[in-house]
């Protein structure tokens, strides 16, 4: 039942729940938690000035505030508070179990009433700090919430039965373990004591004595209450109403809002739900045990890659030594990648392992607690809490219904080693794969009418030969250092043309592509030699006549010819690129006044790229519109939109505008790998480098660690500008205009996409194709 405990604890202050009520979102607070949290609202939110205006539909009034966080320089996560734009701000606290809270904006008075009985300020706002949704408080205040009997209940049994050993109140040096604990006399007794100071005889005879644990409990608790409605505090629930799906009282439906409703009686529901809830469980529980075998075979896997692995290298060894000198340097390079694959296998197994223990904890903790629910004999409570915990179940279920349980690694090691090569060919040495089942497809051809150079970018296309059978899946492009150094993948996916910004003027660069498929990868393409420009030329304005993207990009080529220079080697072939091929007709822009060969400062000069919004890798809540250049969101949570681009070299600016922005939300604004979690904010995890910003601040977040909190925040109508130094490897963030915070992140390095992460209270539209800053060009001068 050790699992089940996180169920039993209340999210404010990590104990367990004491006085639980439920709130209108299904979870569980404790009663002084709950009044801890209160925040008291300006009166044009309070529920008379809605019902006198007209517009209050219900009791309690849900806010749009899914607010994620408000932070402190030293502590950093997330939290919510019920606060409004005319409310002070107060620092947020940190519950045992993490989940932030934020105090009343002013300390209780003093009183001597329970928390239940206490006044609670007027116009007090509460906010789940589990699902982070707030309400205003009616005139019941607290008293308006059910309290949640079948927790109590489970939380008496679970604390009985964990009941450490308890002492005898009455030794005076070392206190020996209690046997028995007198009712009437509230004390706990050893037998010594019992005898001496409690003897079976006279008024004492007639004392009950019980076991410490019974005891502990009979002590600590009032008799169980029968829940007795919220409307009439008086009236203990007879009924079930089916339209509000909740216990109600005679009153309720005679003169309540209930009169006119649907109900049905108070039992028979009672056995409907516990029902309905065995039998999500027994789905459920088929889920669980089918986890734990599926943990059992992922730690055999990590036995099977280690003893794969050891045979592999051993195996690897004994072929390279059996080469001559030349191939000693190449063994090396070999020894390197099994490694490589091996710590790969046994990350993503253990990941996974890691992932699937956890799940698997937090079923079996709600298997556990639903059991113990499903024992009360409290119809009116269980009713209280069936249909959440009915939900939970099927969403539980069906969260292990979804490929959770594959592997996503083999054990084996699809290599082996092809010694027949002569030893001219020793630097074209590779792994080839063992289990092919099928062909692996054809070598890709390079289309070179289509391929051309302009300044610092080059634009590359290819394709299958015409009488190729075997299908490719995608095509990796790889290009050298420009120095003739290692090559570097620069993309990988289904399209056949790609363009590459951010090269190095009056460079020679190798470009090469090869195609793969289920089976393997074919052998590379002839290598393409690109001649970038000896001296740029000047970016004129230019007027966008249709989408276009110079960095990383798919775009239709150029209509234009290049000039092209073959050389004599049957395996190379060389490109150099005319700025005819800008001037061609129907080329896609347009330039103003100026010609191109005007020459200007080389420092003004850096790489621009025009983009927009991917809806293929986008979170599936993100809303795009205008071209796909603006985003919102229909979830209340975080998601994530990545660029169309991605940048490896140069550097890049691009801007983002706030069209809206209610309830003061953080969206964040950066980078991230192609593999980022698109269901959290951007930051969360160690794909995306961010900043995110409310109204008042910002922090810059990487790996979920919070740094440089920086005052200035954004409103409707403010600019976000991101910019992306690959050549210095930083990335600096602006808001409208001027630089906030130091330099945000440095030594970035890699292939990066633009990002953005919302909720459904921002929208915001995206700016490409613009201008470095003036003063960070002539600071990279200067520097």
């Amino acid at each position: 039942m050790e699992e089940m405990e996180e169920e039993l604890k209340c999210p404010v202050c990590g104990s367990f729940y004491r006085e639980p009520i439920i709130l209108p979102c299904s979870h569980n607070l404790c009663q002084a938690c709950a009044r801890n949290i209160l925040v008291q609202t300006p009166e044009s939110e309070s529920p008379q000035s809605r019902r006198a205006s007209g517009s209050g539909v219900s009791d309690y009034d849900y806010l749009d505030l899914d607010k994620m966080s408000l932070y402190s320089e030293a502590d950093s996560g997330y939290g919510s508070y019920g606060g409004f734009a005319s409310a002070p701000t107060t620092p947020c606290q940190k519950s045992p179990n993490g989940v932030r809270v934020f105090p009343p904006a002013m300390p209780p008075p003093a009183t001597h009433l329970s928390p239940a009985l206490a006044p609670v300020p007027r116009n007090s706002c509460i906010t789940c700090p589990q699902c982070h949704r707030s309400l205003i408080l009616d005139d019941r205040g607290l008293r308006g919430f059910p309290k949640n009997r079948v927790l109590e209940g489970v939380i008496d049994r679970y604390q009985q039965s964990k009941a450490a050993a308890l002492k005898c109140q009455l030794c005076e040096k070392a206190p020996k373990e209690a046997t028995v604990m007198c009712e009437q006399c509230d004390v706990f007794y050893c037998d010594p004591c019992r005898l001496r100071c409690h003897p079976p005889r006279g008024p004492l005879a007639k004392h009950r004595l019980v076991p410490p644990a019974q005891g502990r409990v009979s002590r600590r608790l009032s008799p169980r209450k029968v829940s007795t409605c919220t409307d009439h505090e008086l009236e203990n629930h007879s009924m079930y109403c089916v339209q509000c799906k909740m216990p109600v009282c005679y009153q309720c439906l005679e003169e309540g809002k209930h009169s006119s409703h649907e109900v049905k009686a108070l039992g028979a529901m009672w056995k409907l739900h516990k029902s309905q809830l065995s039998q999500a469980l027994n789905g459920l529980s088929d889920r669980a045990k089918e986890a734990k075998e599926f943990l059992v075979q992922l730690r055999n896997m990590v036995q099977q890659i280690q003893e794969n692995s050891v045979e592999f290298e051993a195996c690897l060894v004994a072929q390279c030594d059996a080469l001559i000198d030349a191939l000693n340097r190449r063994k090396a390079q070999l020894l390197a990648r099994v490694n490589k694959e091996h710590e790969h296998k046994l990350k993503v197994v253990r990941d996974q392992i890691s992932h699937c223990t956890v799940k698997l904890r937090q079923t079996t903790g709600l298997m556990e607690y639903c059991l113990e629910v499903i024992k009360e004999n409290d119809p009116s409570g269980f009713l209280q809490i069936s249909d959440a915990l009915i939900r939970r179940v099927h969403l539980t279920e069906d969260q292990w219904g979804k490929g959770t349980l594959t592997p996503r690694m083999t054990t084996d090691f699809d290599l082996s080693l092809d010694n027949s090569p002569l030893l001219q060919s020793i630097h074209q040495l590779d792994f080839v794969q063992v289990k092919a089942s099928s062909p692996v497809p054809a070598i890709p051809i390079l289309q070179l009418e289509e391929c051309c150079t302009h300044n610092n970018s080059a634009t590359l296309s290819w394709k299958q030969p015409p009488l190729s059978t075997v299908p490719a899946e995608g095509y990796i492009l790889e290009l050298d250092d420009g120095n003739g150094g290692q090559f570097r993948e620069v993309y990988v996916g289904k399209e056949t043309m790609c363009t590459v910004d951010g090269l190095h003027f009056n460079s020679t660069y190798n470009a090469r592509v090869k195609a793969f498929n289920k089976t393997g990868v074919s052998q590379y393409s002839k290598t393409l030699v690109l001649q970038t420009s000896e001296v740029p030329s000047e970016r004129l304005p230019l007027r966008r006549m249709s989408p276009f993207s110079s960095t990383l990009n798919l775009q239709p080529s150029f209509p234009g010819r290049s000039y092209f220079d073959f050389r004599s080697s049957p395996h190379q072939l060389s490109l150099h690129s005319s700025l005819q091929s800008l001037n061609a007709p129907g080329c896609n822009f347009e330039t103003q006044s100026a010609p191109y060969s005007q020459l200007v400062d080389i420092k003004k000069l850096l790489a621009v790229a025009w983009f927009a919004f991917d809806p293929g890798s986008a979170h599936s809540d993100i809303i795009f519109s205008n071209d796909n250049l603006t985003v919102t969101c229909s979830s209340y949570d975080d998601r994530v939109v990545l660029g169309k681009t991605g940048f490896s070299k140069g550097v890049h600016y691009w801007e983002l505008t706030i069209d809206r922005y209610d309830n003061h939300p953080d969206p964040a604004f950066g980078v991230a790998r192609m593999d980022v979690m698109k269901d959290m904010m951007l930051g969360k995890d160690d794909k995306a480098w961010a900043m995110y910003v409310d109204n008042n601040r910002s922090w810059f977040m990487h790996n979920n660690s919070h740094t440089n909190r920086t005052e200035g925040g954004i409103a409707k109508g403010a600019t976000i500008g991101v910019l992306l130094d690959l050549n210095r490897k930083t990335l600096t963030f602006f808001i409208n205009d001027e630089q906030q915070g130091p330099i945000a992140f440095e030594n970035v390095e890699g292939l990066f996409f633009p990002a953005v992460s919302l909720n459904r209270n921002v929208q915001v539209t995206l700016h490409t194709g613009l201008p470095v800053p003036d003063f960070y060009s002539s600071r990279a001068s200067i520097a």
